[in-house]
């Protein structure tokens, strides 16, 4: 009984972190479990400090109901971001506060042996720092580029181990670990708080050094039979040449990424183009992030070329969003990711490109939005993916520690 009970606490806790206030009737609902039981689960979460009371819903002519959320600061998360060239680790509150300021380090993934040993080290130096005890962390959940198999905890194209990236980094750390692709983590952020919160059917496009999607499927994350869905980038749109990352020519993202507006950019430049990025783009692979970063701002600002390289990008971006419409009929289309600070330059083209190339019937109906959570996404994916799977048992059991668990521990 004692498995059961810890089994529905664990359902309470996941229930309350999506939801942040329920009442006792609609965790019951939730859960798909007694109100009496649950109202016993809920005092004992209380007892131990996990849940807290807070007041009474407002009226809607009954009796109101007292509604009940997770005390912040006693379990926590640590939410890894990563792309080809950076990550970003954080500790993250139940309610999606930053615990301490998010630690960014340069980290390659091509073509480095010793990327997973490096980003264990990191991880357990900002848990050292922020002064938690492991024993309040949940889990560590990890967006990451390539082809991610979330279920097997392994990555077909970075971070290459003897056993899974999972195993490796929970036996080093004493935390449980989870992993997913970072398109696929940024529309899980979407789904669970941003943009496509109670969507049906939405494509998440993750616009960064490449060009992801993340598809939400009947109102849940859609990751294909392998996890591999979604890999937008590698659609072959074009007739160019241009060898891409995945070793095939033509793609989406030969034309589109972050990694290729850079490029233009600094051919531009070098034509002679006249524009304010001329003295901000430095052009070597240290200051790429601070490029792109360039390029957004100043397109921002009305600088003509900076825009001209985005819209450039955009409308081949729709070309690829009307395949998809044609496709799969969504309601929604959200740009997110480390280029939606973009805003609204990317919408015209993409727009534009809709209206030539997508059968009206279809476009009429999909609804072109900005993620309001944008960089944000992938660390709030991260976290989320860790809740998701809040509960479940790892791929491999772990050894049980001889010493007293304390009620948090017990939680975990």
């Amino acid at each position: 009984m004692a498995g059961k009970s810890l089994s529905y606490k664990k359902k309470i806790i996941r229930q309350l972190y999506f939801s942040n206030l329920l009442s006792c009737a609609e965790l019951s609902a939730k859960i798909e479990k007694s109100l009496s039981l649950t109202t016993k689960m809920l005092n004992e979460l209380i007892a131990d400090g996990t849940v807290v009371e807070t007041g009474y819903a407002p009226s809607s002519g009954g009796r109101r109901p007292l509604m009940y959320s997770l005390q912040p600061d006693i379990l926590y998360t640590v939410a890894v971001a990563m792309d080809q060239f950076f990550t970003r680790i954080a500790i993250v509150d139940m309610q999606n506060r930053y615990i301490s300021p998010v630690e960014k380090f340069e980290l390659p993934l091509a073509n480095n042996p010793r990327a997973l040993d490096i980003l264990i080290a990191k991880i357990e130096e900002v848990i050292q720092k922020s002064g938690i005890s492991k024993n309040k962390i949940l889990g560590i959940g990890i967006g990451m580029p390539g082809f991610v198999d979330a279920q097997q905890g392994v990555n077909y194209t970075f971070l290459q181990t003897k056993g899974t990236i999972t195993d490796s980094i929970t036996s080093q750390t004493g935390i449980p670990a989870f992993i997913d692709n970072d398109s696929s983590i940024v529309a899980l952020a979407e789904l669970r708080f941003g943009a496509a919160r109670n969507r049906k059917t939405a494509m998440v496009i993750n616009i960064g050094w490449g060009v992801g999607l993340g598809m939400i499927m009947g109102g849940e994350l859609f990751r294909g039979e392998n996890g591999f869905a979604g890999e937008f980038s590698h659609i072959p749109l074009f007739n160019n040449g241009k060898l891409c990352s995945c070793g095939k020519s033509g793609c989406l993202e030969t034309e589109t990424s972050l990694t290729v507006i850079v490029e233009k950019a600094k051919e531009g430049i070098r034509s002679g183009r006249i524009t304010a990025l001329k003295e901000l783009v430095k052009g070597t692979d240290e200051s790429l992030e601070k490029d792109a970063e360039a390029i957004i701002l100043y397109a921002g600002k009305g600088d003509r070329f900076a825009i001209e390289l985005l819209s450039e990008a955009g409308y081949n971006i729709g070309r690829g969003i009307a395949i998809l419409i044609h496709l799969l009929n969504p309601g929604l289309v959200v740009l997110s990711g480390r280029g939606a600070f973009a805003g609204k330059i990317w919408q015209a083209p993409i727009q534009q490109a809709l209206n030539e190339h997508c059968i009206p019937r279809l476009a009429v109906n999909t609804e072109i939005g900005l993620s309001a959570l944008g960089y944000e996404a992938e660390i709030l994916g991260s976290t989320a993916l860790v809740m998701e799977r809040y509960g479940e048992p790892l791929q491999k059991p772990q050894k049980k520690q001889k010493s007293v668990r304390s009620p948090v521990q017990k939680m975990r």
